[in-house]
């Protein structure tokens, strides 16, 4: 089915503080050409993560055999049930340098191991830099993913207890791991602005 089971998507994108047994990761998406001031959908759907490849690595060799238009703007919407590791952050900036006509927007769930390794952050700082735009869900992303990408039988999405403060601690944890990206684009404009 291209869309996912209701069980599927409120267990791995429930955004608890501590996920323990969430071992896989998901990925809800939405490509778009942009034409102008319009766009254009050209697909949507979800994977998950295989034996031997993280769903990130899965999709970006899924959308480069799509042999995509130079001349032409594609938007990339990513939901993501954890954010990308290290080393799929490093393959998703590089990716983004060689497609400078794509642009990728990143909401996830749950930050994955940013506390135990530095690495990490690193890579989402990296990702970033690269000029992926990436932030925490909130209701309003899973209520569209909800409607977009689940087969709810007509159910209305109803958040759990603790998702609003969650996702709120979560953007905050991710703030913390961009600040220095941050204040190094405020210097650098404050310096332009300056004539230095």
């Amino acid at each position: 089915s291209i869309l996912m089971q209701r069980r599927l998507f409120l267990y791995n994108f429930r955004n608890l503080r501590k996920a323990k047994g969430r071992r896989e990761t998901y990925l809800c998406y939405v490509v778009k050409r942009r034409d102008s001031a319009t766009s254009c959908s050209l697909d949507f759907g979800y994977l998950r993560n295989q034996m031997g490849c993280h769903v990130e690595v899965l999709f970006l060799r899924y959308i480069a055999a799509w042999d995509l238009d130079p001349g032409r703007c594609y938007r990339i919407t990513w939901f993501t049930s954890w954010s990308p590791c290290y080393d799929c952050a490093q393959h998703i900036a590089s990716f983004l340098r060689s497609y400078p006509n794509l642009s990728l927007r990143i909401f996830m769930a749950r930050l994955y191991f940013c506390e135990d390794r530095k690495a990490e952050p690193e890579g989402l700082r990296r990702l970033h830099k690269a000029g992926a735009q990436i932030a925490i869900m909130t209701f309003k992303d899973y209520f569209y993913c909800w409607n977009t990408f689940v087969a709810n039988r007509e159910q209305a999405f109803k958040g759990w207890e603790g998702l609003h403060e969650n996702s709120v601690h979560l953007a905050r944890k991710l703030r913390r791991i961009l600040l220095p990206l941050y204040e190094v684009d405020d210097l650098r404009d404050a310096f332009k602005l300056l004539g230095l």
